[in-house]
Order: structure tokens, then sequence, then C-alpha cells
């Protein structure tokens, strides 16, 4: 039996879901970007898996810690949950080459404009790459998605659910 493969948005998390008010790893200091958790839920009503990626570096120069980061991941799940929409997973990247945190200092393949959060998702779910589209605020976010062989567009400004909306009738 073949499992069949469905399209994904790769959400960036600081500066597409919410605001990027840098190094964010507290739920008080969150703040949803307008339609934020409508987009999700577009996607999720689509039927294409909705995956976050974002790298936090943060974490490799201690200014907190996985677990913090996680933290946030899960209150933003339920959050999202309130309003009927989900993540299927959360990925990030806590390394950095120019770490404080000797554990976290390295290049990763994981870490935007590299591929690897990505890529590492297409392995775990049965992703449509073909149809699949990547959303982000910065040129690294674009590279990632060229790297992997995913559609990346970009978000600035303006209603994250209008944005969405769009998006998908083009896929």
């Amino acid at each position: 039996m073949t499992t069949s493969r469905r399209p994904a948005v790769f959400f960036d998390r600081d500066g597409v879901l919410n605001h990027d008010v840098g190094y964010l790893f507290e739920a008080s200091k969150f703040k949803w970007m307008d339609g934020a958790r409508e987009a999700v839920r577009l996607v999720n009503e689509a039927g294409y898996f909705a995956f976050v990626i974002t790298n936090q570096s943060g974490v490799a120069r201690g200014f907190y810690s996985e677990s913090n980061v996680d933290a946030l991941h899960r209150w933003m799940a339920e959050e999202l949950a309130a309003v009927g929409a989900h993540i299927d997973a959360f990925e990030y990247c806590p390394d950095h080459p120019e770490a404080t945190v000797e554990r976290y200092r390295r290049d990763s393949g994981r870490r935007k404009p590299a591929p690897g959060m990505i890529t590492d998702l297409m392995k775990r779910f049965p992703v449509a790459a073909d149809r699949s589209l990547l959303i982000g605020d910065q040129d690294r976010d674009l590279e990632a998605a060229r790297g992997a062989g995913v559609r990346g567009l970009l978000f600035q400004e303006g209603n994250l659910a209008t944005f969405v909306g769009e998006a998908l009738k083009l896929t």
C-alpha cells in the first residue's frame, strides 16, 4: 500500500506567524501576526500539512534553553487549537557557528538558509514537494525552500490569512 503524498506549507515563525521581537521565548512577549491563526486553519482545511521551521540561535547564544523553545511551541499549539487549527510539527535549529554555548557551536545543515529542517520533515511525513510552499520573511527562508525543492514566498506585511488564501489558489 502506498501512502498518498500531501502538499505542505512550511511557515517561518518569527516575522511570519508572530511579530519578530528578537530572541523570543516567552509567551508573554509573543504577539500573533494579523490573520496568523486563521492562516494555519486555512492550511489545515485545505488538507495540507502545516509545519513551523525556525532558527533559534538564542539557544546557542545562551539567552534561553531548548526547553523554553519547546514550551513556547506547546503554548502556540494550544492557542491554535482554540481556533480549530494545528501545526503538524515544529522544527527548530538551535545551532550557530559563533555560539557562546559550546555544544551548539557548529555549522548545521538544518540552520536556514540550509534546507535541513525542510528535508527532515519531508523524510518524516509524506510531503508532495512539488505542491508545497514555504512562507518566510527573509531571503534565507527562500534559499532554504529552493534548496529543498519547494516554492518559497516572501511575506513582509499585511494579513497572513489573506496572503495564505491567495497562495493556496496558486498551488
